[in-house]
């Protein structure tokens, strides 16, 4: 099986030693878990929005380094409000801003995680161009 670094805080490390018997038998039980878990959310939540939606969400992470502090559906419906009151990026995609916002705030936290992580994904990704924005979109 390939091997993953993975950078964990203390206390997450603490978490997989008191849950597991090993860090490491903690690790390879949930990376493949949260693997799954962030596909099938992309999965399902990419049919919940519009491609201009989607578009304006991935527009509203460039830059952006998300922390697990903001793994949560408010942090999500900030960064995409604050996106759209200050850069009016959802003008630029031609985007319905309410719209988009009540789609977000109806979302659960696990979904919002995955959006905002697949979201930032495209920005630090091999294919992050303009012209590959739409395969992006459409390959998940």
């Amino acid at each position: 099986m390939p091997q993953v670094a993975a950078r964990i805080n203390p206390e997450q490390e603490r978490w997989l030693k008191d849950y597991f018997r090993t860090k490491s038998a903690g690790a390879e039980f949930i990376l493949p878990w949260a693997v799954d878990t962030f596909f099938r959310a992309i999965n399902t939540i990419k049919h919940k929005f519009s491609s201009a939606e989607l578009k304006t969400i991935i527009e509203a992470h460039k830059g952006r380094k998300i922390l697990p502090e903001h793994m949560r559906v408010t942090y999500l419906a900030l960064r995409i409000h604050d996106a759209c009151e200050i850069n009016g990026i959802h003008e630029k995609f031609g985007v319905n801003k309410t719209a988009l916002e009540n789609k977000i705030k109806a979302m659960d936290d696990t979904s919002a995680t995955a959006l905002m992580v697949w979201a930032s994904a495209f920005w630090v990704s091999r294919q992050c161009t303009a012209e590959n924005l739409e395969e992006y979109i459409s390959s998940y």
